[in-house]
């Protein structure tokens, strides 16, 4: 099976690159230098060029606090862009696979979202990628997988553990805010099932998928210091303690509804996961 993968270059898109040749598929890896999908024309040429089986999207703009202030280049990718791959996916007869966010939702629920929920974003980066959700349902309404995820760090890139020990070799002291609760989920967990679902499943509509077990990022980042022997004291502070330019869902843990959702390891595995392969890059 052939497999478009958009967005190859960044954390997600390379760990996807790497699960597709894993399965055995034919891979054409496009980086934002190879193509920038929110050019309309490039998109249509691109994916026509490719003629794939599953175009996967991992492409986005995901500087939250970045949208803030760019709100028309963050749409421009999280909103239209999706929009020309699912046109240019349907007219190459093949199926689409896009990853979204948490941040679709206000964070007050309370309990896990399931993807019945009312979305509610409170971000401009959550509602740009919800009208990305929204263009693709549109433009391949039978023929669309939108995936939900939620955290995400890896290996191939920038990420909250990266952050995280890089601070520590800075500073005694690390203050995280401890009210805001995800899923931390690991990209090399990610990816296989992101491949599973465009060339074997084909499950359409919306689907969450997202690391076991919940946390905040204070827990989160006591637990890379104990998981790396950190010596480093990291003290929990609120939002209100710790203000940033957009506003995140103090709570946004995702679960599938749907009973044949693919279920990830729990984070701390993933983190595990995670350190193992920062060590041997």
């Amino acid at each position: 099976m052939k497999l478009l993968i958009t967005g190859a270059a960044g954390m997600l898109g390379i760990d996807a690159q790497a699960a597709g040749l894993a399965a055995g598929h034919e891979v054409v890896a496009l980086a934002r230098a190879e193509l920038d999908i929110s050019d309309r024309d490039a998109v249509t040429a691109a994916v026509a060029q490719a003629q794939p089986d599953v175009v996967l999207n991992c492409a986005a703009y995901t500087n939250v606090d970045g949208a803030e202030a760019d709100p028309d280049v963050a749409g421009a990718v999280n909103s239209s862009g999706p929009g020309f791959l699912a046109e240019a996916a349907v007219a190459a007869g093949a199926w689409i696979v896009h990853v979204s966010t948490d941040y679709v939702f206000d964070g007050t629920k309370g309990s896990p979202y399931v993807e019945s929920d009312p979305t509610g974003p409170r971000s401009v980066y959550g509602s740009t990628k919800l009208l990305g959700e929204h263009a693709i349902a549109i433009a391949a309404p039978q023929t669309h997988t939108i995936v939900r995820s939620s955290w995400l760090f890896g290996a191939g890139g920038p990420c909250f553990p990266a952050t995280m020990l890089r601070l520590a070799a800075e500073h005694d002291t690390l203050t995280v805010v401890d009210d805001q609760v995800g899923c931390p989920t690991f990209t090399g967990h990610l990816a296989p099932a992101l491949v599973e679902l465009a060339t074997r499943a084909r499950m359409p509509g919306v689907m969450h998928l997202a690391a076991s077990g919940d946390c905040s990022w204070y827990q989160f980042a006591v637990e890379i210091m104990r998981a790396t022997d950190t010596a480093v004291e990291v003290r929990p502070c609120s939002t209100d303690e710790f203000p940033r330019p957009a506003r995140r869902p103090a709570y946004s843990v995702l679960r599938s509804e749907r009973p044949e959702a693919p279920v990830l390891p729990d984070w701390r595995d993933g983190l595990g996961d995670y350190l193992s392969a920062r060590v041997s890059a």
